[in-house]
């Protein structure tokens, strides 16, 4: 059902992309495509709900970008509070008011999992707040389990990713893209 919906809205994509972790990808999820939609954001989000009925956590805490509507939705679902981290000066931490108390269960939230590398910044900020991640909530896991928290995802995708120095569509000369909203140079 997610990958139909991720096909209908042309978030799931092939090519040659530079991910924000730097690494290079054969495939691209781009869910702002999907989250656009209210409803399908509704229905992508209910099947990672599905998997919390039994997970106790306070709060959900989503890392700008991608995180922001996910953890809306997820804490919109399940009668939370929702709230989001972002950069200043190149270091995540909460802005506008937005806190956690100590000893708070947090929920990260994401739109995609890779290498997890905004998922480790945001747990960097929640426990040196003294919250306890309980795990993350995503749309789309394609970590390939190598992540070291518990992930909930609303579909699990097997999308080849590559260091730079081996990517065989670099060594094709296939163009690449860089679709994400993380700044980091093209070279």
């Amino acid at each position: 059902m997610l990958i139909d919906l991720l096909k209908e809205t042309e978030a799931l994509l092939e090519g040659h992309f530079l991910l924000s972790s730097g690494k290079h990808s054969d495939g691209y999820v781009q869910c702002a495509k999907l989250l656009m939609y209210p409803d399908k954001a509704e229905k992508a989000v209910k099947l990672i709900v599905d998997q919390l009925k039994d997970i106790d956590f306070d709060i959900v805490v989503g890392p700008a970008m991608g995180g922001i509507i996910v953890s809306y939705e997820l804490a919109r679902q399940t009668g939370k509070p929702g709230i989001f981290i972002e950069r200043e000066d190149g270091i995540m931490k909460f802005r506008r008011g937005f806190a956690i108390e100590k000893g708070q269960k947090v929920l990260i939230a994401e739109d995609v999992v890779t290498t997890g590398k905004s998922s480790y910044e945001a747990i960097k900020v929640v426990e040196e707040h003294g919250g306890e991640v309980v795990g993350i909530g995503c749309i789309v896991d394609r970590s390939k389990g190598n992540i070291k928290y518990p992930v909930y995802s609303g579909v699990k995708l097997n999308i080849n990713t590559y260091e730079k120095e081996d990517c065989s569509l670099c060594k094709k000369d296939i163009p690449i893209i860089k679709p994400g909203s993380r700044k980091i140079a093209l070279k």
